[in-house]
């Protein structure tokens, strides 16, 4: 959390404050403290934080205020302002682990499946940005509903909206009573560049996370463009962008199989089995299970395949493993 993260403007009321101690411990993704200065509005501060004067409704929620409308604000006052997390996946982590680290229960895993298009049958996949959304805090006022929240926060109390709040804060019923506290995750409440500009600039360290993302997304884009080119027959073109896209840096394990494997295939073709065994060795380090189809494979690219297997396993043996008896090996 950013430097003089966590401290909240004195105007909270006494129900927000009681509604804090009933909602669940959860990780908040990032936050920020912007001091009021003469002239400024909630939809001012909205409109440079995020670029859009409609979040305002973030602001007053996540500080307990009843200002809205674009009124003036007490000079002086200390707001926070939140906006989306990012983690990159390290081996070995799932869902449930990090749905339990960022939101304190390991059911809300769907909502970061949802919120990076992954799928509840997979795990993460290692080295891939994701997208932590906020869980901003809304205290229910008289007669609201669920679907009145979504309507506020989303633009639109649709189905889905409903369901994802309902599940994520765990009711059955959309009706809510007066003062409860209701948490409303927000997948895209990120920051303006003059937010991150003036963020940077108040605490000295620049703010991370969703580059990487962006990254990852563009890559995945050229994949199809990648396949193709092999099922085309275009080999020197799939291996010139197949290692302008690893070129790249930072891609997630899946997205280095994938390329490696077509480059395997592409280097077969071209005559350079040596740099199959390369490529399709890259994909085994990063999963070894990996195997060809082999109905659909060609038998040199299965040999180049096959070769790269063998040369991992040589290589993960034990300097002695040919060693018996006493006896040394060639």
């Amino acid at each position: 959390m950013i430097a003089g993260a966590g401290t909240r403007a004195p105007a909270v009321c006494a129900a927000l404050a009681a509604a804090f101690a009933l909602a669940v411990s959860v990780t908040a993704s990032a936050d920020y403290v912007h001091v009021v200065r003469p002239g400024e509005t909630l939809a001012s501060i909205a409109q440079v934080y995020y670029g859009d004067p409609r979040r305002e409704g973030v602001i007053v929620a996540e500080n307990g205020l009843t200002t809205q409308g674009g009124a003036a604000i007490v000079v002086g006052l200390r707001l926070v302002v939140p906006w989306v997390g990012h983690h990159v996946v390290s081996e070995g982590e799932t869902w449930s682990q990090l749905a339990e680290r960022f939101y304190g229960d390991s059911r809300r895993a769907f909502l970061l499946i949802e919120a990076n298009d992954g799928s509840a049958g997979d795990q993460p996949d290692v080295g891939a940005e994701l997208v932590v959304p906020y869980p901003l805090r809304h205290v229910a006022g008289q007669n609201e509903t669920l679907r009145r929240v979504a309507q506020i926060y989303y633009g639109a109390d649709t189905g889905p909206n409903v369901r994802d709040l309902r599940r994520f804060n765990n009711m059955r019923s959309i009706r809510l009573s007066r003062g409860q506290v209701v948490l409303v995750p927000m997948k895209d409440l990120v920051l303006s560049e003059e937010g991150r500009r003036i963020i940077a600039e108040g605490t000295g360290e620049p703010v991370h996370g969703g580059a990487m993302r962006e990254l990852q997304q563009r890559i995945e884009q050229r994949l199809p463009d990648l396949r193709e080119h092999v099922r085309r027959g275009q080999y020197a073109e799939a291996v010139s962008l197949g290692n302008r896209l690893l070129g790249a840096g930072q891609l997630t394990g899946n997205q280095i199989v994938t390329i490696q494997r077509e480059l395997g295939t592409a280097y077969v073709a071209l005559d350079r089995s040596d740099m199959a065994v390369t490529a399709f060795r890259a994909a085994l380090e990063r999963q070894p299970d990996l195997e060809l189809d082999v109905a659909r494979t060609s038998p040199t690219v299965l040999e180049a395949f096959r070769e790269a297997k063998q040369a991992r396993i040589r290589r993960a043996a034990p300097p002695d493993a040919g060693v018996a008896d006493g006896a040394a090996t060639d």
